[in-house]
């Protein structure tokens, strides 16, 4: 391929500061604490293993 045939668009920033501005962006949508995020599965693992633990000698 040519370099003529691709499109033209914002150049990348040249360190990760452009990365980091466009993540401090606020965007909409439903805000979770990180420890409920994790707590959630580990609890799922937690009870799956006392199910199976009990409920299956």
């Amino acid at each position: 391929m040519s370099s003529s045939g691709k499109k033209k668009g914002a150049p990348l920033p040249a360190s990760s500061a452009g990365l980091l501005r466009f993540f401090e962006d606020e965007t909409k949508g439903y805000r979770l604490d990180p420890r409920i995020v994790v707590s959630i599965p580990v609890g799922l693992i937690v009870v799956s293993w006392l199910l199976d633990i009990f409920l299956i000698k």
